[in-house]
């Protein structure tokens, strides 16, 4: 006979799925079988997950400080990201999205679920050719060949939302088609309403948890990433934001074989940045691509406000250029837009955490929205422990040690994460993201102990707050006085990391306490 709880979870489950059907028909939607089939997988799974977490984990009567408790929550963590990660498999297109995006969120999340979803970041199942040369029929009027000289049926890559074939134009010109699944606009909508009716579920059986960030960010980016037309558009604008930055890439593309569902761009040979075999064999080094990445993303962040918010390494490419590192650009699909009120708070925010002022940071986390609980918000921007943060993060370098500190310990912090996630200022989603991303990629090339990243870090924040008091100068003089206030704090800076590296300035504190309550300031 079934338990009342776990009739009330069927019962939930059954009216939430009822009530997405009636939203979706009530916006005269056809939902047909086949939403049907991925909204009854998508709540069978999350009921499954759910269940065993109530079942093995949260009924157990282990001690929660004792090492078997913790060996039983690693358990249940990975038997959800494996069921998840079916999930997003069986569903593919919006559900794919979402799993990189938890993949990305380094941490933030339990290391079982970030690991186990970052395999989608290049290994998402793809489309038949047949549904690749569908589309571009539907697409261009015309048979794929009539445009194409030649088009290779083995993708490139494929990503959650479409997948890239090598391709040859009529005049000879070599090519990557970006073309995007045949079904995925049209379950975008069903998917993303079977998405916020799980998070609701998902929000009463796991009360300290909410997600709902996770569905508005969707809600707000899928539109975005399928508009092909609109990655073009974002290709050219950082084109033309970085044509001075002769080291980087981004490739041309075609307009006239380009529609919202077909990207045709120029073909560009690399390899992937995280690659260290491809790195060595052709003696590139990875100081030199980790600080390259630093200065662009710093100056995107900081002083520009058009961030590429995709940087996986499957979306950044790096080849020898001359002598030199060159970096590729792909993916333009997802760029964040932020306001010259949130850059300059944010700039703001990492010059106290560089500074390790927590009257500051206190200040500038509560403009963003998650005052009193600063210390978790300044650990999530910078991937670094509070102790270390405390001591400066620009004295004391990164070490294997506190990356397992900082991950072993996140499990325990995911309520109060979760309700900074809920709170925080919505541009800084996306920021949090890249941010992981790219702690990703230097952890990958271990150039996270080099002082390199800070050092194009804090220029780009000097900037930025400095380029705010220039807006409010009202004439000639006191506008040349920040000038020179900034070309000050610019030279300080240098000369600060210069006397590091002569001294090989290397702190190592005991990071015992960090995690305690009487020390941890929220």
């Amino acid at each position: 006979m079934m338990t009342s709880r776990r009739l009330l979870k069927t019962v939930a489950v059954g009216t939430i799925s009822l009530g997405t059907l009636a939203s979706l028909r009530a916006n005269e939607y056809d939902l047909g079988a086949i939403g049907i089939v991925r909204l009854s997988r998508a709540a069978v799974t999350v009921f499954i997950i759910g269940s065993y977490y109530k079942n093995e984990l949260y009924n157990s009567k282990l001690n929660k400080k004792s090492p078997e408790y913790k060996q039983l929550k690693s358990h249940v963590h990975q038997y959800g990201a494996e069921k998840l990660l079916e999930l997003c498999c069986a569903n593919k297109g919006v559900y794919i999205k979402v799993g990189q995006h938890i993949g990305a969120l380094d941490y933030l999340l339990p290391k079982e679920y970030v690991n186990t979803m970052k395999v989608l970041h290049s290994s998402a199942p793809q489309s038949s050719f047949h549904d690749v040369l569908t589309v571009i029929k539907e697409d261009f009027k015309q048979d794929a060949y009539e445009i194409f000289k030649s088009i290779e049926p083995a993708p490139l890559g494929t990503a959650s939302l479409a997948q890239v074939h090598k391709a040859i134009l009529k005049d000879g010109s070599l090519v990557a088609v970006k073309i995007q699944h045949r079904s995925v606009k049209s379950n975008s909508y069903v998917d993303i309403k079977t998405m916020s009716a799980l998070v609701k579920l998902t929000s009463w059986v796991f009360p300290d948890f909410k997600f709902d960030w996770l569905v508005d960010e969707t809600k707000k980016n899928i539109p975005q990433e399928l508009n092909f037309t609109r990655e073009g558009e974002n290709a050219e604008k950082v084109r033309k934001l970085f044509k001075n930055y002769h080291w980087l890439k981004i490739p041309k593309i075609f307009w006239e074989y380009s529609t919202q569902r077909v990207l045709t761009m120029e073909f560009v040979e690399g390899s992937q940045v995280n690659d260290l075999q491809y790195l060595h064999l052709h003696k590139i080094n990875p100081t030199e691509v980790s600080s390259k990445l630093g200065r662009l993303y710093s100056h995107m962040i900081f002083i520009s406000g058009f961030v590429h918010s995709d940087p996986h390494p499957g979306n950044i490419l790096v080849r020898k250029n001359n002598s030199e590192a060159e970096i590729i650009l792909l993916d333009h699909g997802l760029y964040a837009n932020l306001s010259n009120e949130f850059r300059w708070e944010y700039s703001k925010l990492w010059l106290a955490i560089l500074n390790g002022d927590r009257v500051a940071m206190r200040e500038h986390c509560t403009k963003l929205g998650v005052g009193d609980m600063y210390g978790l918000l300044a650990c999530m921007v910078s991937g670094r422990t509070w102790d270390t943060i405390v001591s400066g993060i620009q004295k004391t370098k990164f070490t294997p040690n506190e990356r397992e500190v900082f991950q072993q310990e996140i499990p325990n912090l995911l309520p109060q994460i979760s309700l900074v996630l809920e709170n925080v200022n919505r541009q800084m989603l996306l920021i949090l993201k890249t941010n992981d991303l790219m702690r990703g990629i230097e952890h990958t090339l271990k150039t996270q102990a080099r002082m390199s990243s800070f050092m194009e870090m804090s220029k780009s924040c000097i900037r930025s707050v400095y380029g705010e008091k220039k807006k409010s100068c009202t004439n000639n003089l006191s506008r040349w006085k920040v000038s020179l206030a900034e070309q000050w704090a610019l030279t300080r800076l240098s000369l600060y990391y210069m006397f590091l590296g002569m001294i090989h300035f290397d702190i190592h504190k005991s990071i015992e306490s960090l995690w305690t309550n009487d020390y941890y300031p929220f």
